[in-house]
């Protein structure tokens, strides 16, 4: 087991990683909150994966719990599901000694811990990711929201989970397309923060693909480390949290324009590799570390081309309404090297326009 602690005063919490501590959760859960009964959050489909274990473990430990679910798919996370998983919850007597425990990937968490913020003015919960992207990444930190039409996340709040349970097992039974969507976050972290854990990333590709558990775990905590640093720093994105939008901006705009068909590590990865040209371009970036980052991406299967249906007008249109966009100017974090990275607005219309 490793644990991993997000420094936040009286909001700090514990990061557990550890093999099938999903069937542990419910032993744990008076160690991390007080609530009196407990409500697990997932989508249709990975209820029917994990939430039997899941159950079971609460159950176990004398806890009363009750299972909610909702329609799975970005397109899904929106304030129509905010309200109709608030109305299960007031119908099932949830009250300000509830706690929410959040069972999925990256969409899940986001919901869930908007509707914890919101229910009641906020009660627990807490994190137990079932996909790389979330445990390395979304289940992390607080950032909590949903999606409108105009835009991704841009209506959420920063609330922080009471706990984080990983199990790196449960990667073993995900599609290879979502454990790749994973993976571009976790490059993310070697770009703008630990130059070596990106050499170790290029190093350890084979083992990372065949799902050595002991790298998995490695690769997670080392992720986690990061991220829990970050935010501890800066938790409310005044300043050096933007860094973790490394790979956003751009990708955001994309997965807009697609209408959510390309999914967010897909998008991320060509996001990244749009930074590193406009970091070139704009004379922060020497080619060869571009070259190393394209490269891992591309190792990894991953896409670094926008494709080209997509109407690069409406992306730049994204860009103008992400909650990174500050007073019309566009945020972009750039790398100057391989693990060092500047968050600049000092990035030219004609210049974007020649990298999209």
């Amino acid at each position: 087991m490793q644990t991993v602690m997000v420094g936040l005063g009286e909001r700090s919490y514990e990061i557990i990683i550890s093999k099938n501590i999903i069937d542990a959760v419910g032993n744990r859960l008076k160690q991390v909150t007080a609530a009196n009964d407990f409500y697990l959050v997932a989508d249709d489909r990975v209820a029917g994966l994990y939430a039997e274990r899941l159950l079971a473990s609460i159950k176990k430990a004398g806890h009363r719990v009750e299972l909610i679910t909702f329609a799975h798919g970005e397109e899904n996370k929106n304030l129509a599901t905010i309200a109709a998983l608030a109305s299960k919850l007031a119908r099932f007597g949830a009250d300000r000694m509830s706690c929410l425990v959040a069972l999925g990937g990256g969409v899940t968490g986001d919901i869930t811990g908007f509707l914890a913020a919101s229910y009641m003015r906020g009660i627990d919960f807490i994190q137990v990711p079932t996909s790389l992207l979330a445990q390395v990444d979304s289940s992390v930190g607080g950032k909590t929201g949903v999606d409108i039409p105009e835009g991704k996340n841009l209506i959420g709040a920063f609330y922080q989970p009471r706990a984080v349970f990983i199990d790196p097992l449960i990667l073993k039974s995900l599609p290879e397309t979502e454990f790749l969507n994973g993976i571009a976050e976790v490059i993310k972290y070697g770009v703008i923060w630990d130059r070596d854990f990106f050499s170790e990333l290029e190093g350890k590709r084979s083992r990372i693909m065949s799902m050595d558990s002991a790298v998995l775990a490695e690769m997670i905590r080392r992720c986690c480390e990061i991220k829990a640093e970050v935010v501890a720093a800066d938790e409310r994105e005044g300043d050096l949290r933007r860094v973790l939008n490394f790979g956003h901006t751009i990708g955001h705009a994309v997965e807009a324009a697609s209408r959510f068909e390309i999914a967010h590590g897909a998008a991320v990865a060509m996001g990244m590799a749009a930074a590193a040209r406009l970091a070139v371009l704009c004379g922060h970036l020497a080619d060869e570390e571009a070259e190393r980052i394209m490269t891992l991406i591309v190792d990894f299967d991953l896409p670094v081309v926008i494709p080209p249906q997509l109407d690069r007008r409406e992306i730049g249109n994204y860009l103008l309404t992400d909650k990174k966009t500050v007073g019309g100017k566009v945020f972009f974090v750039l790398p100057e090297a391989i693990g060092r990275v500047i968050i600049t607005s000092d990035v030219s219309a004609a210049v974007i326009d020649k990298v999209l």
